[in-house]
């Protein structure tokens, strides 16, 4: 008896994921629900369990893959004393994505580049600096259908030919086609107001890819609008920019290749600076009575709650309140809309050896000073291990990022989009400051300070806004009126 172990939907939006480690190789012995193999997708990165116990006979897809879901990416034989778990259901995009192309040629397959995080959010390029295609090892010849790296690209089909006396077959079809991309590809496009049934694909059957799509906003398109005469690749004829001079190492230089998660985070962070107009403003804030209240009470909180009581939920706290009285600060940008979102989700960022993750504290504002530490350190600590759910790195409406815990003073930070706005906590330390007594004489004193950092989207909030909302949360801390 053999089972088939596919590439599972991390997600609702989640159409593949790239197989970053086999923690097992063929000839192993596998348990049911031990660690198989681990994946990184949109969202996050996870370890996917065996769905049976038995012998691994093939793995189909090599490590740096990236693969479909519900495509199968490895056999397991003699699955005895494990029941097999049911695939997942096939979705109508996933059907959409795997059923052979109608037309009668036959495209170079899709190539989709990871997508971003802080998070919120990072992507291969298919070229290389000086234009040339890049090199990729071939693909598996056992996969019913492959994702590998490029070979040469399939020319680009012509532009779907206009309807004339009530519309063309052949141009419907094709429309069809385009708009059934990715779930990722059609939600960038709908964030920046981009018809994709406008775009020419180089994905199999004229296909939108993820590349094409930021390769067109990149490229200095207008929102709500798409040019149809767009090359190969996605980018605009009239906007093309010169590429960059290729890099020669020199002797004795070492070259690694990005990781996945590194190319997202290159990706993420590009697209926002695109997207966004960064503005950032610092404020001093005292924390010496929320130093206070945190040392009286660090010893009797973890004795009553199992987890440690640091300075982030008392800052949680701060800005959920201020989120409330300034609520575009909890927005989003649509097209010529603005959202006000009801929920407030809290994005912390997570630092890892091997790059960046941003969790999320869902309806963070219904939360006490106890529920943020349990939550925020919960998270945390299954960030580091793989253990995240796809909804748990999703959805965020702030974020909030805390370079202080390596001493950085404060920094500018990116906004995670679709988010307006970004917060970082410098390093907590004691400086001496000067204060003033109610008679107005001035006299030095120590005090643990710490610098906010605010990063906004100037095309929506103001910088009196901003001023106003970063004031807010000072003044909260430093008044240091917080039920512990």
């Amino acid at each position: 008896m053999s089972t088939e172990v596919v590439m599972p939907q991390m997600g609702e939006s989640i159409a593949e994921g790239t197989i970053t480690k086999w923690l097992k190789k063929v000839g192993d012995h596998v348990d049911r629900d031990e660690p198989l193999f681990e994946i990184s997708t949109d969202k996050v990165d996870a370890e996917i369990p065996s769905p049976a116990a038995g012998t691994l006979t093939e793995i189909r897809f090599q490590e740096g893959d990236t693969v479909e879901i519900n495509i199968t990416v490895a056999v397991l034989d003699g699955a005895a004393g494990g029941e097999t778990k049911a695939a997942a259901p096939v979705t109508e995009d996933a059907v959409a994505k795997v059923e052979p192309p109608p037309q009668p040629e036959v495209k170079a397959p899709e190539v989709q580049a990871p997508a971003a995080a802080v998070a919120s959010a990072p992507s291969p390029s298919q070229q290389q600096a000086d234009g040339s295609k890049a090199e990729a090892p071939p693909a598996p010849e056992a996969s019913p259908k492959t994702v590998p790296a490029p070979t040469e690209a399939a020319p680009a089909k012509p532009a779907a030919t206009a309807k004339v006396n009530g519309g063309s077959a052949d141009a419907t079809a094709e429309e069809l086609r385009r708009t059934k991309s990715s779930p990722l590809v059609r939600k960038i496009a709908q964030e920046h107001g981009v018809d994709i049934a406008s775009l020419e694909g180089t994905g199999m059957s004229g296909r939108v890819t993820k590349n094409d799509i930021l390769s067109f906003i990149e490229a200095g398109a207008p929102a709500g609008s798409a040019t149809p005469a767009v090359k190969a690749g996605g980018s605009a004829t009239s906007k093309e920019s010169p590429a960059a001079a290729p890099l020669r190492p020199a002797e004795g230089d070492r070259i690694e290749p990005m990781s996945v998660m590194r190319k997202k985070i290159s990706e993420h962070m590009v697209m926002s600076r695109r997207t966004s107009a960064h503005v950032t403003t610092v404020y001093e804030i005292d924390m010496t009575r929320i130093a206070k209240i945190r040392e009286k009470n660090k010893d009797a909180f973890f004795a009553r709650t199992g987890t440690k009581l640091t300075y982030m939920p008392f800052i949680f706290q701060a800005v959920n309140t201020g989120l409330r009285k300034f609520p575009i600060f909890n927005a989003q940008v649509s097209g010529d809309q603005i959202i006000y979102k009801r929920d407030i989700n809290l994005g912390m960022a997570v630092a890892l050896d091997w790059g960046l993750i941003v969790p999320v504290i869902k309806r963070a504002d219904d939360l006490s000073i106890a529920g943020l530490a349990r939550a925020a350190n919960d998270l945390a600590d299954r960030a580091r291990t793989k253990q995240l759910k796809p909804d748990e790195v999703g959805g965020g409406t702030f974020t909030i990022t805390n370079p202080g815990v390596f001493g950085g003073l404060f920094g500018t930070p990116i906004i995670n989009q679709p988010q307006l706005a970004i917060l970082g906590v410098g390093k907590i330390e004691k400086r001496a400051k000067v204060l003033s007594l109610p008679e107005g004489d001035d006299y030095i004193a120590v005090r643990w300070m710490t610098y906010f950092a605010l990063s906004f989207d100037h095309r929506v909030i103001d910088g009196a806004d901003a001023e106003r909302f970063l004031a807010y949360i000072k003044e909260l801390l430093e008044e240091g009126e917080f039920a512990v």
